[in-house]
């Protein structure tokens, strides 16, 4: 008896602690570090920010959703090549942020197409949580 309940805690903790840790993604990590030490007082990062910068449009008239669509879990394409572009939603492409020089890069190349500028850390893990909250 005192077996299974001992087994029947591990499975109630385990069910606990599995969903936090397949959110767990040390690129988001890094970011939450990083802004950590740029600003003391950050708490957490916003999946709500993270969408409104996926559907803000910058002053060379693009947004992420410009090219990748409305929802991140659909296949988009480039609006200038018309190239296709896997979906960015990690619930549908578990390649997405995986790779954190290949994050940088793309983060770097479409902050400057569509806002014309970088993005700061905040808006980095603002919007990998809200890619990241896509289910």
């Amino acid at each position: 008896m005192r077996f299974q309940r001992q087994i029947r805690t591990t499975f109630t903790s385990l069910a606990v602690v599995l969903p936090l840790l397949a959110n767990a993604n040390p690129i988001l990590d890094g970011y939450a570090a990083q802004a950590k030490a740029e600003n003391p007082a950050f708490k957490d990062f916003s999946a709500a920010a993270g969408q409104k910068l996926y559907g803000t449009v910058g002053p060379n008239q693009l947004s992420c959703a410009s090219c990748h669509t409305d929802s991140p879990k659909n296949a988009g394409k480039h609006a200038k090549t018309n190239k296709a572009i896997d979906p960015m939603a990690p619930s549908v492409n578990a390649q997405r942020f995986t790779d954190a020089a290949k994050v940088e890069k793309w983060f770097k190349r479409n902050c400057n197409d569509a806002l014309a500028r970088a993005c700061t850390t905040q808006e980095k893990g603002d919007f990998m949580a809200y890619m990241l909250s896509v289910k």
